[in-house]
């Protein structure tokens, strides 16, 4: 009797979780985990040290697969610690005095920005307001007289002066538009006309020329001395203007400078302030309403405010609300988003600009505490990324023009101060990614010296189990959906252990399971159940595959119309079914395929059809090399080889790729050599060895299922079924359905670890163990084979001994001859 692998029990199907053996009966009642981050102990640890090392290039790469909810993770975890960190302080853009091209940075206590704006605003308003009531009081009107009347009589004086001397002189002073003029005069002192001028004697003219010299130079004297009590005029002028503007602004800004003595940067802020509107006190001496544009002016003249908006404080960071470090995720990284930019404003046809117009980017923001991006997108902004490792490096923040950066434009625009920089850059990404960037970007593992790698699973035990319903039970509450009763955990717990196909693990894909809890709350919704319950997460999951499985239907639409060739029953020789995984992006499904062998005598040994074609990938042709190697340790140990055989799988239009049918072309091949047929209700999957050993694959609850699913529409006859690596027993996760007919003896799936062991199920027989002798035992397939291998062998030696066959030989191998002439 053939000893045959018994197919595997129904317990062994799938791993169920009892809803009796939760510990609550919803998870209303569970308290919220403490860390929003379950399983991810080795990350949690980096991601911990990475906050903790303060040193520079001590920042995060969050490694790990897209849907284990990087960002989530990044989020919730880093704003949870941040929390502890103090508060970094507010940041402002101010008018540079000195340089007006060059706003200056000032650093404040956080919450001070905004309070130092509102203080500045109504600094100058109430200058706007008290300094015209100022120079419109009487007071300043009696100095400003008294200043005014002693210049009048010093100019008064010297004027009497020179007029009594020209007079004196036979002169007179007069007035004109050009100034002082002086004129002979006659005995009646009427201005002499050039009638009276001519009628004089030359000695007379002489006298009177000698006296107008000397007048005119007396007259140059007062001039000057005018001109100098006029500058003493203008000076004592303005020095009473600034004593009295002073006497206001320094009332106003001893009380900010006394508030603000602790923070040298805004005191000296206040006192450029104060020099500046002392050196322009004209600018707040008119009322407001008074500076506005008049109408029809030939060129527009800007409004009080935009000449008084140098001494606005642009607050550009503001932290009064912020607890501890912040925590900013920056979706979209373009060059402006992460280093802010200068905006400009239109004016008659006109852009300006000023520091009142200096918008932050998520460096800012982030500055002291967290900035959180995908690698990838950081990575599709280039300008972007070289910009932040620069801004690292350097320890400092640039807000540069793009435009005038590349010399796009050089339009003139303002230079604002850099700001220092200490923040922590966590990127999330594949593994991939993390390791192209160490390997290819010579500066990155100096700026990222810390990878927390993220795992997509994490062992069942039953304090995960509760674990996960308590995220179940926090994940509800932020979304606002209803809760999950113990089947419904029971079912999410199932289906994590469908996703990692590993009955001892659950998944991590947080992002998988949170849309699964959504979509089950929405047909909870649509049964006006107050729970989720565990067939409303079954619902889910069985939409989700109905909304991507178009292909797969497809697929088997087509196998169950025969026209791709598909045999669930009966026996053949060299013929075998085989089973693949096929993804769609979003949809993994199992796809039989029909494996046939030939053999015929001759040496070419073993040919792939698909690998002679350029339809295989390089994990199959190695999967090929390793059956051959299997076919030389057992059947050739006295002899070589003389074979010529042919795989391949029928009907394939695509790459054949994997080695998780080498196993079956194995079998296909010995059923070929040794003409015992296969029974064709058996599909077969699992890699082998050079040694025999079957060796587990991937997907094979998928494979199982299509396999499934074909014999269900052609008929279930109880020895149809599946043949898997024994080492995969532990990934199965196959459907109910599948379960009940395995329960009903209607199918069958058997654990094979041998080559051996598959023979027996496949065909019947025995495969036979290599005896003392160097032969196998009789009616062993093993036998069959080696007999006709001999067979082969026998064959292709005499025919390489026939006379005629050698001179036929010897003819084929001579070079042909000239066509024409035969030479």
């Amino acid at each position: 009797m053939v000893n045959k692998p018994s197919a595997l029990s129904v317990n062994d199907l799938r791993a169920r979780i009892e809803p009796e053996s939760l510990p609550f009966d919803n998870t209303r009642t569970l308290e919220d985990v403490q860390e929003r981050v379950v399983g991810q102990e080795r990350a949690i640890d980096a991601i911990k040290f990475g906050m903790g090392m303060k040193e520079r290039g001590y920042n995060i790469f969050i490694a790990g697969p897209s849907n284990a909810g990087l960002t989530y993770t990044a989020k919730t975890f880093i704003e949870e610690q941040a929390k502890q960190e103090p508060t970094p302080p507010d940041w402002c853009y101010v008018y540079n005095f000195k340089e007006p091209d060059k706003p200056k940075g000032i650093k404040v206590s956080a919450g001070q920005g905004k309070q130092l704006k509102k203080d500045m605003h109504e600094f100058v308003e109430t200058l706007q307001a008290k300094i015209p009531e100022v120079f419109d009081s009487d007071d300043y009107r009696t100095k400003e007289s008294e200043v005014h009347q002693s210049f009048e009589k010093v100019r008064r004086e010297i004027i009497d002066q020179l007029s009594h001397e020209a007079k004196e002189q036979g002169f007179i002073l007069q007035f004109s538009q050009v100034g002082m003029v002086i004129i002979p005069a006659n005995k009646e002192g009427e201005p002499m006309t050039q009638e009276d001028l001519r009628h004089l004697e030359e000695e007379e003219r002489k006298v009177l020329r000698e006296k107008s010299d000397e007048l005119h130079e007396k007259m140059k004297d007062a001039i000057k001395t005018i001109r100098e009590a006029e500058a003493e005029f203008k000076e004592k002028h303005t020095k009473l203007d600034n004593e009295i503007a002073l006497f206001v602004v320094g009332q106003l800004m001893d009380r900010y400078e006394e508030k603000y003595q602790d923070d040298q940067q805004v005191l000296e802020f206040l006192k450029m302030s104060q020099e500046d509107i002392l050196e322009n006190i004209e600018d707040f001496k008119k009322k407001p309403e008074a500076q506005q544009p008049q109408p029809g002016a030939p060129f527009p003249v800007p409004p009080k405010e935009a000449l008084l908006r140098k001494y606005d404080v642009n607050v550009l960071i503001d932290n009064s609300e912020t607890q501890g470090a912040p925590v900013v995720i920056e979706s979209n990284p373009v060059y402006t988003n992460i280093f802010g930019s200068i905006e400009r404003q239109a004016w008659f046809g006109a852009l300006f600009t000023d520091h009142t117009m200096i918008k932050p980017g998520a460096l800012h923001k982030a500055n002291g505490g967290y900035l959180v991006m995908k690698a990838l997108d950081l990575l599709r902004w280039f300008v972007s990324y070289e910009a932040l490792k620069r801004a690292l490096k350097d320890e400092e923040i640039k807000i540069e023009d793009l435009g005038e950066l590349y010399g796009l434009f050089s339009t003139r625009t303002i230079r604002p101060e850099p700001i220092p920089l200490s923040v922590k850059i966590v990127l999330t990404g594949d593994p991939y990614i993390y390791q192209l960037l160490y390997t290819y970007d010579d500066r990155f593992p100096k700026l990222f010296k810390v990878k927390a790698h993220m795992d997509d699973q994490m062992d069942r035990k039953d304090e995960t189990i509760v674990e996960c319903a308590r995220m179940m039970s926090s994940f509800c509450k932020d979304n606002k959906l209803r809760h999950v009763d113990r089947t419904g955990v029971a079912r999410v717990i199932e289906y994590s252990m469908e996703l990692t196909e590993d009955r001892d693990k659950l998944s991590l894909e947080l992002g998988n399971i949170s849309d699964l809890l959504k979509e089950a709350n929405y047909f909870a919704g649509l049964d006006n159940a107050e729970l989720i319950q565990a067939k409303h997460v079954e619902n889910a999951i069985k939409k989700r595959i109905y909304r991507s499985n178009l292909v797969e239907e497809r697929v088997k639409e087509l196998v169950e119309k025969d026209i791709f060739w598909v045999e669930t029953d009966g026996e053949k020789v060299g013929q075998v079914n085989g089973l693949a995984v096929l993804m769609t992006g979003d949809h993994m499904f199992g796809k039989p395929n029909r494996i046939t062998a030939t053999v015929s005598v001759g040496r070419e040994g073993m040919v792939s059809i698909d690998r002679e074609s350029k339809m295989s990938g390089n994990i199959h042709t190695k999967g090929l090399i390793i059956l051959s190697n299997f076919l030389k340790e057992r059947f050739a140990q006295n002899r070589p080889i003389s074979l010529t055989a042919s795989l391949c799988f029928e009907q394939s239009y695509g790459l054949v790729e994997g080695d998780s049918a080498s196993s079956t072309e194995l079998y296909v091949l010995l059923s070929a050599i040794a003409n015992v047929p296969i029974y064709q209700g058996i599909a077969v999957t699992g890699s082998v060895s050079q040694k025999g050993e079957v060796q587990p694959i991937g997907g094979a609850n998928h494979k199982i299922k299509g396999w499934f699913d074909i014999c269900k529409y052609k008929g279930l006859n109880g020895k149809q079924g599946v043949m898997i690596p024994a080492k995969n027993v532990r990934n199965l996760m196959i459907d109910q359905e599948i379960v009940d007919a395995v329960k009903e003896g209607k199918f069958n799936v058997w654990p094979v670890s041998t080559i051996e062991e598959g023979i027996a199920i496949l065909t019947g027989m025995e495969a036979g163990q290599l005896q003392e002798d160097g032969t196998y035992p009789e009616g062993t397939l093993f036998r069959k084979v080696d007999d006709r291998l001999k067979k082969i062998s026998e064959i292709v030696r005499e025919f390489g001994k026939d006379p005629e066959n050698g001179k036929r030989k010897e003819k084929e191998d001579e070079p042909a001859g000239c066509p024409s002439c035969g030479a």
